[in-house]
């Protein structure tokens, strides 16, 4: 034993015999083969534990240093872990070189373990490199038996899978360390199936016996499963090597307590796994002397004997141990062409194609050059064909079948010619083969056929179109994706423009793409293409607009939609587009010809009003969106929610390149640093984490809030990254990323930290909280050094200052750092950092909040986002506003022959009387309204107000009749009799009042305990309400007396239908049930149970047979009346986490005259077949939440206004 390990050992005897348990320890040693049985039962034989203990450190003492190490092992095994820290200083260096030839350390018992393993053999010509081989064992001596991952990177062809062999080409190691055994596993660039494969031969290797399961794994789950019970328990310490791996994610299979050696050329791809890590670079190059031995093995001459040529091969080769390689083989074949071999190295038949990389472009393309030439002549043009591959894709042989012409037999063994002189790469999964070239052969074979290029792939387009139409381009084909994803990079790359304009144009090819793969990389490839595109705009487009332009917002706007199951149908996506749009026109042409076969299609007919500010709309998230931001170069979009994930996409496309579950509560803001390469998250978990941008790796995570963490913001600075959080808690925290713990906590809030910027130079922070200030914090000391009291700038007299609430929402700085602009209520303040003096003032209007402010960097401009929807940009010197309009989702509409009149109110606060059919709007008033309807003869307007009023307008004069009474509060509905002398409202009051507003008579409703939800009139002066107190109730409007008294459900009743024939009505509820009652019964005829949420609807046809219900989780039921069995449910089709495609609530419904369809409101609308109980056709609005669908008596227009505010007026298409 070493000196070291035994002065340890005795160091510490004492502590060792007074805590140790022998009887476990033993065991573990004798596994480790460095104590007998007859050593354990002498150990055991002393009578007391602590004497126990002693004889075996005595045994252990006259041992060598495996036993040292075994018995350290067995302490960590036992859980004696500050025992075994105690003599880890001692541990002993085992290797088997000690100064000798490394060869000493294999041994028949080696030699047995690695071949069990699968360890390749040493290469014919092998050259030993001592120091790297010494440095990756003391990597794997560094694991120690526990879970960890020693890492062999370098670029291709620099010897790492021969290193990572030969370091465990090594008998005291293997013993030592590895008693379990070596599994190595070729891995390479895998997919997901490629990489099941492998893990399913992996475990059959490991479970010869079939004693742990007789069915391979059938999932990449399963298989990691089932490897960490055989590694644990069938092979236990023993070590598991993966060669060449390529991707993070395939690391998380193996990512299960093993011990593991991988070699890769990508550093970063354990950064995604968790436990100890440890990274050996392999330098790029071979000294001279080790090249020329090389070369003198393969030729078999001593290095004294090699002629001078060999030197500037070795020069030539700069020192790749591949390219020495390579021309070593070629020369052992032919040994008199040294001359013409380094002439081939020195005559570049190619240009530099990139000079800095992980991998010596250069000598490795030269080397390459020379293995193409000594290819058969009558398949060198085959692999010239291969020119057109892009990089990092396995092409399917179908594909190749299509190029040459071939059957798959002939096809599959000109291929494996190229593999077998590592030309190609092939990667079997299953029965299919799939071929890819390396990076570095791309290049090369890009460089060699410059010329040919454009012919190459004006080949296989052609090839393609002799064998495949589009249309019939099936999902199920083997090469059916790859034509979707390169048929228009081969066109371009072709500079066949005419035929990809035709293709890119092509609502059937968006379609069918978009199915299979989403919009992101249609998109990219309308903005890759753009160049190419617009040549055509001229001749495909006599219209002042982009053809191209078109087809790529379609997809931006559309791209939310078109990643979703079921896929919409793109021809009605088509029929939103504006008149003057390349798509709506191809649209309009195929609608009107599948409308002849009786598919249904809508027209937006008011759509030239609407303008739509968003450049690319994405659906990321599941749930609410709480914040997002730009990286600093402007390339990515961070978004976080009430889903509790990060999501990274790409700005220009919406491709996702990152999806982390970030924190285990609702995540509120996220922020990049300003070099991109991280970005801070924070959370109601009271958690703030720092992400690698890139690979989403958890970097950081700190936790010394005690409320949930509102706001994060890095400094603006890259040189030395602080990053600012305020909390709930008061407070506010710098963090440096190099520290484990906060740097500063700045106390002086009073209440929660809303918002925090960092000034431009980074020597300020400023904060604003919900106790109505903004602070000003010097950076460098975490001392305050201005406070605002933002509540001085509310003046008023009717609300004294003390007592107003001012919550200041956010700041930002000016670019020099001379202001910053404040948002509070509904006002923007613009104040002097210097003297906190005020500069301008900027009111929205009382009835606005102000939700984010920021400056633009010109600083003229500032961006305000506001409650109700809208967006303003301000010049800060002119203060100058453009507002959008917005209508209220309260809306009434007439439909009278062929004309469609819609009352609606604005944001504005006006009453606006809209022609659906012309567009014109007349403004009739301004006003507080919070209901409004138009009486039947459109003579008058009835308005209810916010404050209780109720008001009547006549048209023709402008005159106006006002209630004396009115109600106590605001008004939710207001109907005109069918005479339109009398008008019904009821309130939040629970008072329905019927006022004769020309006779100034009045008759109240008073019985309901709770608020009126709505009501309905019958026949003979009668009137049916519901409300929240779980009744209906029929009153006589004349006489106010109730005439039936009906208790429906203990919960609020939400939505009552009569049916057309006057003789029932239906009751749905927030209690899941739905009810057919009878006007003679005071018991339900039919109760109608199976809804999963609030039955918010429900509606009869016009036939009376018929009840549809819609309930808040996007259901439809449609129930026969008569015996109140279920006929249809409408569902929408679940997709990710259980988000429903139907975008909310059901909370409208409508029959067509005849029975046969149905329309309803929800996040869209939808048209349904009532006959079938399928989906006709859907009509997406750009916002959700509608609250109702009003239908024209043929059931051919619909009107409705989204939670945007957005009107739509729909046509059906004929």
């Amino acid at each position: 034993m070493d000196a070291k390990a035994r002065n340890c050992l005795l160091q510490h005897r004492e502590a060792l015999e007074k805590d140790i348990k022998t009887s476990y320890i033993m065991d573990y040693m004798i596994g480790d083969g460095v104590l007998t049985v007859s050593e354990e039962e002498k150990v055991k034989n002393e009578p007391t534990r602590q004497q126990k203990a002693a004889m075996l450190i005595k045994m252990i003492l006259k041992k060598d240093n495996y036993c040292y190490i075994s018995f350290y092992k067995a302490l960590l095994q036992e859980g004696y872990k500050d025992l075994a820290a105690l003599l880890h200083g001692g541990i002993p260096v085992i290797s088997s070189s000690n100064g000798k030839d490394s060869l000493v350390g294999v041994t028949s018992y080696v030699k047995t373990v690695l071949c069990e393993g699968g360890v390749p053999q040493r290469p014919v010509v092998f050259v030993t490199r001592k120091k790297l081989v010494h440095t990756i064992r003391q990597k794997l001596l560094k694991l120690d038996g526990e879970p960890g991952w020693v890492t062999i990177y370098g670029m291709a062809g620099c010897g790492k899978s021969v290193l990572a062999a030969e370091a465990v080409r090594d008998h005291t190691l293997l013993e030592g360390c590895f008693p379990g055994g070596v599994h190595w596993l070729s891995v390479g660039k895998q997919d997901k199936s490629g990489l099941l494969m492998k893990l399913q031969n992996l475990c059959t290797r490991l479970d010869q016996d079939e004693s742990f399961s007789q069915r391979l794994p059938l999932n990449i789950e399963e298989a990691k499963d089932r490897l960490r019970i055989l590694m644990l328990r069938k092979h236990p310490r023993s070590l598991l090597i993966l060669d060449d791996v390529w991707d993070p994610w395939v690391l998380k299979a193996f990512d299960n307590q093993c011990q593991i050696l991988l070699t890769t050329r990508d550093r970063s791809v354990t950064d995604s796994v968790m436990g100890p890590k440890y990274v050996i670079p392999v330098e790029s190059g071979l000294g001279k002397e080790k090249g020329l031995e090389i070369l003198s093995l393969f030729v078999n001459m001593k290095k004294a004997d090699l002629p001078e040529q060999a030197h500037s091969i070795i020069k030539e080769c700069k020192g790749s141990p591949l390219v020495v390689s390579l021309i070593g083989a070629l020369l052992r074949d032919f040994p008199n062409r040294w001359e013409y071999y380094l002439r081939q190295l020195q005559n570049k038949q190619f240009k530099r194609i990139r000079k800095c990389s992980s991998y010596d472009y250069e000598a490795l393309d030269e080397a390459m050059s020379i293995s193409v030439e000594m290819l058969r002549e009558d398949i060198k043009d085959y692999y010239t064909d291969l020119s057109i591959l892009q990089k990092d894709v396995k092409v399917p042989t179908k594909v190749l079948c299509i190029l040459w012409d071939m059957e798959t037999e002939e096809v599959e063994d000109i291929l494996q010619e190229f593999v077998n002189k590592s030309l190609l790469f092939c990667d079997r999964n299953g029965k299919s083969f799939r071929y890819y070239l390396h990076d570095l052969q791309v290049d090369f074979l890009t460089e060699k056929n410059r010329n040919q290029l454009q012919d190459l792939h004006r080949k296989i387009i052609t090839q393609f179109q002799r064998h495949h139409r589009l249309h019939t381009l099936s999902p199920d084909q083997e090469d059916c994706m790859y034509w979707y994803n390169f048929l228009a990079y081969h066109m371009a790359s072709a500079n066949m423009h005419k035929e990809l304009c035709a293709l890119m144009f092509s609502l059937d090819w968006i379609k069918a793409k978009t199915e299979l793969v989403g919009p992101a990389h249609l998109i990219h490839e309308f903005v890759e293409y753009r160049h190419i595109l617009d040549e055509k705009e001229i001749s495909v487009c006599s219209q002042d607009c982009s053809v191209c332009e078109n087809f790529q917002e379609f997809l931006s706007l559309n791209g939310h939609l078109l990643g979703r199951q079921p896929f919409p149908n793109i021809v009605q996506l088509g029929l939103c587009e504006p008149e003057t749009s390349e798509v709506y026109q191809q649209a309009k042409l195929q609608a009107k010809q599948e409308v002849d076969n009786g598919t249904l299609y809508l027209e937006w007919i008011n759509k030239k009003n609407i303008k739509n500010l968003s450049r690319l709309v994405v659906r990321p998230h599941t749930d609410a969106v709480y914040h997002a931001c730009f990286s600093g170069d402007g390339q990515r979009i961070a978004s976080c929610g009430a889903d509790k994930t990060l999501q990274v996409f790409k700005a220009e496309t919406g491709e996702k390149l990152l999806e982390i579950k970030a924190h285990e509560d609702e995540v509120l803001c996220c922020a990049f640093s300003t070099d991109d390469r991280f970005i801070a998250t924070c959370s109601v978990d009271k958690k703030v984490k720092i992400w690698n941008s890139m690979t989403g790796e958890l970097v950081h995570t700190y936790d010394e809030h005690s409320e949930q963490v509102n706001c994060c913001h890095f400094t603006n600075n890259s040189h030395h990254l602080l990053l600012a959080t305020g909390s709930s808690d008061s407070f506010l925290k710098l963090w440096d990323l190099n520290e484990k713990d906060c740097r500063n906590t700045m106390f002086g809030h009073t209440n929660s930290v809303n918002h925090c910027r960092f000034s431009p130079d980074d020597k300020l922070l400023a904060s604003c909280s919900a106790d109505g200030s903004l602070k000003l914090w010097d950076v460098k000391s975490a001392n305050e050094r201005k406070s605002i009291n933002v509540k001085q700038f509310f003046i008023s007299s009717e609300e004294p200052q003390e007592d107003m609430e001012v919550i200041v929402k956010c700041c930002s700085w000016s670019s020099d750092g001379a202001r910053i602009m404040v948002a509070a209520k509904n006002k923007i303040f613009l104040v002097d950092v210097h003297t906190c003096g005020l500069l301008a003032e900027i009111h929205t209007g009382h009835h606005s909040t102000i939700q984010y402010c920021d400056f633009s960097p010109s600083n003229h401009l500032a961006v305000v986002a506001l409650s109700q929807y809208c967006v303003e940009l301000w010049e800060t010197k002119k203060v100058c506003k453009n507002s959008g309009i917005v209508l209220k989702q309260e809306i009434d509409v007439l439909f009278q022959e062929n004309e469609v009149m819609i009352l609606a109110v604005d944001n504005m606060r006006r009453l606006q009387l809209i022609n659906g059919k012309t567009g014109q709007i007349d403004y009739l008033t301004e006003a507080q309204v919070s209901s409004c309807c138009l009486s039947p003869n459109l003579q008058y307007v009835a308005l209810g107000g916010e404050d209780g009023a109720i008001k009547i307008l006549e048209l023709l004069n402008n005159r106006i009749f006002q209630s004396k009474i009115g109600h106590k509060s605001a008004v939710r509905h207001v109907q005109f009799t069918t005479v339109g002398k009398t008008l019904i409202s009821s309130s939040d009051d629970s008072v329905i009042q019927v006022w004769n507003w020309q006779s100034e008579e009045y008759v109240f409703l008073q019985a309901h305990q709770e608020t009126v939800k709505d009501f309905r009139l019958l026949r003979n002066s009668r009137l049916l309400s519901w409300s929240f107190d779980g009744t209906v109730k029929v009153w006589n409007i004349i006489t106010g007396r109730i005439e039936k008294d009906f208790v429906c459900h203990q919960d609020t009743v939400l939505s009552c239908d009569i049916s057309p024939d006057a003789t029932k009505f239906s009751s749905t509820s927030a209690d899941k049930t739905a009810k057919i009652w009878s006007f003679e019964l005071l018991s339900p005829l039919h109760e109608l149970r199976g809804h999963k949420g609030c039955v918010r609807c429900s509606v009869f046809s016009g036939d009376s047979t018929l009840l549809a219900t819609g309930d808040d989780n996007g259901e439809i039921r449609i129930w026969n009346v008569s015996n109140g069995e279920l006929l249809h449910l409408c569902a929408p089709i679940s997709v990710e986490e259980g988000a429903a495609t139907h975008g909310g609530w059901v909370t409208d419904l409508c029959f067509s005259p005849d029975s046969k369809m149905l329309v309803s409101a929800e996040g869209s609308l939808k048209w349904w077949n009532a006959v079938t109980g399928e989906s006709s056709q859907t009509f997406y609005t750009n916002g959700t939440n509608l609250k109702k669908i009003h239908v024209s008596p043929d059931f051919k227009t619909y009107v409705t206004v989204d939670n945007l505010g957005i009107l739509y007026i729909l046509q059906v298409l004929e």
